[in-house]
């Protein structure tokens, strides 16, 4: 299996448009950084709104910390369809070929075949969150230094001591990069059910638009449902920027506001995953391969 696993990895990366996704992340944030560096203190009093004319910050609110924060809630809802142009090629890219029954005649049994595959998968997967962290925080640290971070929630706001920021983006990074691998487990998924890659990749983005309706409707039939659906889960990283505070309304260093909530939604994040999986080596050992 461990051979199959590096011929896969080596199939994802040779193909010029693995690199699709690492130059579009590059770009999008590249342009984000340039346009904060340009305008960032509009945008500041833009996100303030009415706070900017009776509450006064010391510090620079426009820091590398604030920029990836916003480049994280900007560009995490459309990194789904960069890793699904590749998860979803998985399977589906090998029938369209006409190699799925020659690979499936090799000495190794589908359960191994599928957890191969879907491992190459989730490196992907986390080599572009990994460089993702790398240009939305790092390099913005480089062009915007480091200062306190100060965001507005939906009827509070919540600042953040510098020297109590960077684990915070740490646990965020690993809690994105696990709800990223639960994306490539449903266009993984999809992918044996085709021919081609265009099927997976389209019902992949759909679920993940329909669910995320569902989620952010207050409708009594859907709460019954949000509580199971993989989307109302993926931004539970924001968590790691919500803090409890003392009686004097202070925040309070290395605290998070409802860590049971990270837990509860990693937790079943990973049982998507794992779900997901194993229905995807089930019905491979289940289908008559054609091609």
């Amino acid at each position: 299996m461990y051979t199959l696993f590096k011929v896969e990895l080596y199939k994802i990366f040779k193909r010029p448009r693995t690199y699709i996704a690492f130059a579009a992340m590059t770009a999008l944030i590249t342009i984000i950084q340039l346009g904060l560096k340009v305008d960032g203190k509009e945008y500041i009093e833009f996100v303030l709104g009415d706070l900017s004319n009776t509450l006064q910050v010391d510090g620079k609110l426009c820091n590398g910390y604030f920029v990836c924060f916003c480049i994280l809630n900007l560009l995490l809802i459309h990194v789904p369809l960069l890793i699904a142009l590749i998860a979803a090629d998985m399977i589906s890219g090998e029938a369209n070929m006409g190699t799925l029954r020659l690979l499936l005649s090799k000495p190794i049994t589908r359960t191994q075949f599928v957890v191969a595959k879907f491992l190459a998968a989730t490196v992907y997967t986390l080599l572009l969150l990994v460089w993702i962290a790398f240009l939305a925080l790092f390099v913005s640290i480089f062009i915007f230094g480091t200062d306190d971070i100060f965001l507005v929630k939906n009827n509070y706001a919540v600042q953040i001591a510098s020297n109590d920021i960077m684990w915070r983006y740490l646990g965020a990074f690993f809690f994105a990069a696990l709800a990223m691998v639960t994306v490539a487990a449903v266009a993984f998924f999809l992918s044996q059910f085709a021919e081609n890659s265009i099927g997976p990749i389209v019902a992949t983005m759909s679920i993940i638009i329909v669910f995320t309706i569902f989620s952010t409707m207050s409708i009594p039939l859907f709460n019954k449902i949000k509580p199971f659906m993989f989307t109302t889960h993926m931004v539970a990283w924001k968590e790691f920027f919500d803090v409890r505070v003392n009686a004097d309304n202070e925040s309070i260093a290395g605290s998070i506001q409802r860590p049971d909530k990270i837990i509860n939604s990693a937790l079943i994040l990973i049982a998507h995953i794992v779900g997901l999986v194993s229905l995807s080596a089930y019905f491979l050992k289940k289908k008559d391969i054609l091609s």
